[in-house]
């Protein structure tokens, strides 16, 4: 929602070559205060995938080694100005931070993620399998854009509405029973 109240618009744009500066500088940003504590630094969701309709909100994971890191990040982001907003989307083991009011940077998502996470694993598998595959690319986008006009102003069913197809991604890149319940379960639940 937006400071006023009202529920942001859906909005799905072509893919923006852009978005790739975009991870870059926020990489810059944060690699400084985090480089002893980070594993790398990734560009993940949909803009990370060349030609894929997205929205243009850039989703960037810190992977870290475990949950103590996490802890040390969390006043180290602050230090630049990056508002720890915590476990956010219900699936354990994504820390969520809230870009600087001030930022120079454009619109981007930026979490920290143990290495073993169920939701670095999820965004890492789903971006390697839409860059390896045009055509489940193409539906994806196509997916996305038809959502978005149908549920402009829901996020819920626009998230609710692309999960059979990230579903069926998921379990042809191996992910275990188990592990598509909980995804489903979130994707499925009301935010």
């Amino acid at each position: 929602m937006s400071a006023d109240g009202r529920r942001r618009a859906i909005v799905v744009v072509p893919y923006d070559p852009i978005w790739v500066d975009t991870f870059e500088r926020v990489r810059e940003r944060v690699w400084p205060v985090l480089s002893d504590l980070a594993l790398t630094v990734e560009h993940v969701g949909s803009t990370a995938v060349p030609g894929l309709w997205a929205k243009p909100i850039v989703d960037v994971d810190v992977v870290v080694s475990d949950e103590a890191a996490i802890a040390k990040a969390i006043p180290r982001l602050a230090s630049i100005g990056y508002a720890h907003r915590r476990d956010v989307g219900v699936l354990p083991g994504r820390e969520a931070f809230e870009a600087p009011l001030d930022s120079s940077l454009p619109a981007h998502h930026l979490y920290v993620c143990p290495t073993d996470s169920l939701p670095l694993r999820n965004h890492l598998a789903l971006r390697d399998r839409l860059r390896a595959d045009p055509d489940a690319a193409r539906a994806y986008g196509d997916l996305k854009r038809r959502l978005a006009e149908t549920h402009p102003h829901d996020i819920d069913a626009y998230v609710s509405g692309k999960t059979e197809l990230v579903l069926g991604l998921l379990r042809e890149a191996g992910f275990p029973p188990a592990e598509l319940a909980a995804i489903e379960q979130v994707n499925r639940a009301p935010s």
